[in-house]
């Protein structure tokens, strides 16, 4: 909920910047006419949609990082054919992630590692499944002032108007914009934790009080949550924009937009919205689980 204004801004610019020209006339104009209210409209429906997503996402991811510690555990001075027999009677996902633990050439780790990266994101797949059709509600209750006052009464107005399909008419952008969002998400995040204790801070992690470890950890999070804004912006212009008319296709607003608007429009904003969330998810996470073995 703390993010919402942020998003029913950028949102607003998304799909009328003629109107909603920056974000301090976006939060002018919303304010004047919805009063404060009004930047708060879909704060349901988005908190719904990302909760079922988040429960695939970090539960998920819980599992391969887990697994990887109780097999690395395991693998320790083995023999290669000892290390295949175990392989053997492991679980693919786990002996994926065990082989990257060992040493092997350049080209067999990066086999692995692209392997990995598609069994890791697959689950992306599912958890925009169950985000989209809050997705659909939520844009529309925020760009179409007096449509509807929320989810309760959204949903069904949304269906009647455009069918169950019509709640799915974003899927296909929307797994556009949050598979590399995830890849972004985890990929970066475990990166400049790396870096973070490697060139910024003066000792080692485990020398590092709580605090200090959930620190990183957030502003580790803050960093990858601007590269998931960046890489997955394109996208996000075209679930707003097909979910706020029924009549859009990919193709009129591509040519209507340009790619360079589809880049950078409501950009600013999102990556102030991302950064915050994302750094906040890896702070809580890693507040409970820790981010490594």
């Amino acid at each position: 909920m703390m993010v919402t204004p942020l998003d029913v801004v950028k949102c607003n610019i998304q799909i009328a910047p003629e109107k909603y020209k920056n974000i301090g006339t976006g939060f002018g104009m919303i304010i004047r006419e919805q009063g404060t209210a009004g930047l708060f409209k879909g704060w349901l429906p988005t908190l719904m949609g990302y909760s079922a997503q988040g429960a695939f996402k970090f539960g998920l991811y819980e599992y391969f990082v887990s697994a990887s510690c109780v097999v690395r555990l395991v693998v320790g001075d083995m023999t290669v054919a000892e290390l295949a027999l175990v392989l053997q009677a492991t679980p693919q996902p786990i002996a994926h992630k065990a082989l990257l633990r060992v040493p092997m050439v350049p080209e067999c780790r990066r086999r692995r590692m692209r392997t990995l990266q598609a069994r890791r994101h697959s689950r992306k797949f599912f958890a925009d499944i169950a985000l989209c059709p809050f997705e659909a509600v939520k844009v529309k209750v925020q760009t179409v002032p007096g449509w509807a006052r929320g989810l309760s009464d959204g949903m069904p107005k949304f269906i009647a108007e455009e069918g169950v399909g019509g709640l799915f008419k974003g899927l296909t952008p929307l797994w556009g914009r949050q598979i590399p969002y995830t890849m972004m998400k985890f990929g970066a995040f475990e990166n400049t934790v790396v870096a973070l204790y490697k060139h910024v801070i003066p000792k080692k992690k485990e020398d590092c009080s709580k605090v200090e470890q959930l620190g990183v950890s957030f502003l580790a999070g803050y960093i990858a949550g601007v590269f998931c804004a960046a890489v997955s912006h394109p996208a996000d212009n075209l679930v707003s924009k097909l979910n706020a008319n029924k009549s859009a296709t990919v193709s009129d607003v591509v040519k209507d937009m340009g790619m360079w608007n589809l880049a950078t429009r409501g950009l600013g904003l999102r990556i102030i919205m991302v950064g915050t969330l994302t750094g906040l998810q890896w702070g809580i996470y890693d507040g409970e689980h820790g981010t490594a073995c």
